[in-house]
């Protein structure tokens, strides 16, 4: 969520960093205006029950609250559920990549427009 709602201000490096890397690198930002923090808590509202009651994933303990990370939360899954099928890998590229970009981006695009969320809050020094 964090990648695809910063990538105005960090680009494609961001987008990785975070992405892949690691959201925590947006925590002096949420420190500084915890508004930024509203879009991802809302999504992982929405993420968070479809994972477990619409598509039944299941994680190992060190994958758990991982998410995209060093895609520890994605490879959790396969561990957990090694023959999950075609429901594991929907779920899982809804629920880890796909639902947390769109909605994560979507909730913040009000909040940028109502100025909660302003241009280069969501930099990150890299």
């Amino acid at each position: 969520g964090f990648a695809v709602m910063s990538f105005r201000e960090n680009r494609w490096g961001g987008l990785i960093a975070q992405g892949l890397g690691t959201s925590m690198l947006q925590m002096p930002n949420i420190v500084k205006r915890p508004a930024v923090w509203i879009p991802p808590i809302l999504t992982s509202a929405i993420t968070g029950p479809l994972s477990t009651c619409v598509f039944r994933l299941e994680n190992v303990p060190i994958g758990s609250g991982m998410g995209t990370c060093g895609l520890v939360g994605p490879i959790g899954i396969y561990t957990a559920m090694p023959d999950g099928g075609a429901n594991m890998w929907i779920g899982m590229a809804l629920i880890c990549f796909i639902l947390p970009a769109l909605l994560s981006w979507l909730f913040c695009l009000p909040l940028r427009k109502i100025n909660w969320i302003r241009e280069g809050d969501l930099k990150i020094d890299c």
